[in-house]
């Protein structure tokens, strides 16, 4: 998503040369329906005709590493392509991602800066931040669904457990003795994690992170016991 601009501005249609267009045709499903949202609604906001005619800044809410930054830079690598200019991803991590998503609400509205943004700093963030500092209904144009990752529960190797029954054992016999690692506070894997915890009646530490990369590093390293 970008900065919503206060105005309205005309179509594109005709602006986007051909090879742009094969460029669009030659990617996968999913990222050309982004490259074509991208192109009809970040450039709606642009003040010039020759959209982009500088580099993008797309901005990721969280730390370099996890699932939401490697498709950021596998999108951001298409996009440039399909525009003949760079995407320049931006890394912003912090407070569940609001703080990336901050600066772009504060950018101006001309179709150069845009958020990699996800559930937790979009719709969550309103209700976990007293004084979020931005609108997610009136400050950004939504662009597109980008993917819907799948929760999957992982443990440091070890941990004595091979099964989740086991695991939930283990957390039973040892309230707050184990911990796991989230993307940050109001992230979908926080929020997984703490329903995992009110269904099976266990008492685990939640460590958030800048990002799921770092979270993941911990884990590796043993720091925290789950993810």
């Amino acid at each position: 998503m970008h900065r919503r601009a206060s105005g309205t501005h005309g179509p594109i249609a005709g602006r986007i040369a051909s090879g742009r267009r094969q460029a669009l045709a030659a990617l996968p499903v999913k990222i050309g329906v982004l490259l074509a949202a991208a192109l009809a609604s970040a450039a709606a906001g642009a003040q010039t005709a020759a959209w982009p005619a500088r580099p993008i800044r797309l901005v990721v809410p969280f730390a370099p590493g996890g699932n939401t930054d490697v498709q950021a830079r596998l999108i951001a690598q298409h996009l440039g392509q399909a525009f003949g200019q760079s995407v320049v991803v931006e890394n912003r991590g912090g407070a569940g991602g609001t703080l990336g998503v901050a600066q772009v609400a504060k950018a101006a509205p001309d179709g150069y800066t845009i958020a990699f943004a996800s559930f937790g700093n979009i719709l969550v963030g309103a209700s976990l931040y007293e004084n979020l500092p931005y609108d997610p209904l009136k400050d950004f144009e939504p662009v597109v669904l980008v993917s819907e990752p799948p929760g999957i529960l992982v443990v440091h190797p070890s941990l004595p457990v091979k099964s989740v029954q086991e695991l939930i054992a283990l957390a039973r016999a040892r309230p707050d003795a184990l911990s796991y690692g989230s993307a940050g506070n109001g992230t979908w894997n926080h929020l997984f994690a703490e329903q995992f915890k009110t269904i099976t009646r266990t008492r685990i530490a939640h460590v958030p992170y800048k990002g799921a990369g770092p979270a993941i590093t911990d884990l590796l390293g043993g720091h925290i016991q789950l993810m």
